[in-house]
């Protein structure tokens, strides 16, 4: 995690923002699970072609749940840590994370963020090309890792992942095979009782297709920043639209997140007001960013 020297708010100030809340995080997460419900509602009654964009809401709003998920493995959704634990399991599965293997993977993050070899979301360098870029976007890596930590756990090995330690391994291995069974046999039910195309329409075309917006959010956070324990600087925080902030929980305050994990999504706007000026990157806008980028690959291909 980021270094002492790198703090700014004071303790009281970070103790006044601490504050978790049961109901701050159910009325967000009953927001989501209403959007959900009324996008998979969009595309139970859409006719024809419009079946593809209800479709792609529903998948932006179930990719989108990886926000509750990560922030209840942070404990910091709810007051309650069995609450949090429970709404991260159910919140990780439609995305096949699993609650178990991305706390593992997350708090390495946090632990060694943007240092190379020990940060695993540096595994993955950023995309050097344009094909690069698409294939990150589009989610090829994310479902390869995803499919491979299913087939691994059932395989009972998980020494290919350096942060998974042999004392957490049974755990996530016995949470990653519940999770695969319960998704495989929830598709396998909805088809015997709804019709075979239940399961795409409602699940898997979905995740295809709504990801790619998530993984160009995600690709924001770090790229371009600095190589180095320093969280003013190693981190982007995003100024976007309400929209967007609102489903994604606030995480776009991305580097006050990770200055300071222990405030929770509701907090995080205050804590940005306190921290601005010292930010070492704030970008305005998902897409911007993301242009920029492509402008660069583009720049460099040229040359």
């Amino acid at each position: 995690m980021a270094q002492p020297s790198n703090r700014v708010l004071s303790n009281i100030e970070l103790r006044a923002l601490q504050g978790r809340s049961d109901a701050r995080g159910a009325a967000r997460l009953t927001a989501h699970a209403a959007l959900l419900g009324a996008t998979g509602w969009w595309v139970a009654v859409a006719p024809g072609w419009w079946v593809w964009p209800a479709m792609f809401a529903l998948g932006v709003v179930q990719a989108a749940l990886f926000a509750p998920a990560h922030e209840t493995m942070h404990q910091t959704a709810f007051a309650s840590r069995r609450v949090n634990a429970i709404v991260q399991w159910i919140t990780s599965c439609p995305s096949l994370l699993n609650a178990q293997f991305y706390t593992a993977f997350h708090l390495a993050h946090h632990r060694h963020t943007q240092v190379p070899g020990q940060d695993p979301e540096l595994d993955a360098p950023p995309p050097a090309t344009l094909g690069g870029y698409v294939l990150r976007v589009i989610g090829v890596r994310y479902w390869q890792l995803r499919l491979r930590v299913i087939v691994d756990s059932w395989r009972g090995d998980l020494s290919g992942y350096r942060y998974v330690t042999p004392a957490v391994a049974p755990r996530i291995i016995f949470s990653v095979r519940a999770m695969s069974a319960t998704m495989i046999g929830g598709s396998v039910l909805a088809a015997l009782l709804f019709g075979w195309q239940t399961p795409f329409m409602f699940w898997i075309v979905p995740q295809l297709i709504g990801q790619p917006p998530l993984r160009a959010y995600l690709l924001a956070e770090h790229t371009g920043c600095t190589l180095d324990r320093n969280g003013l600087t190693n981190t982007r925080t995003t100024l976007t639209l309400a929209p967007v902030r609102f489903l994604m929980w606030d995480m776009p305050y991305h580097a006050e997140h990770h200055l300071y994990p222990s405030i929770p999504f509701h907090r995080l706007a205050d804590a940005h007001r306190m921290l601005k000026d010292r930010l070492g990157f704030v970008q305005d806008g998902y897409t911007r960013w993301n242009m920029g980028f492509v402008r660069d690959l583009l720049g460099k291909a040229r040359s």
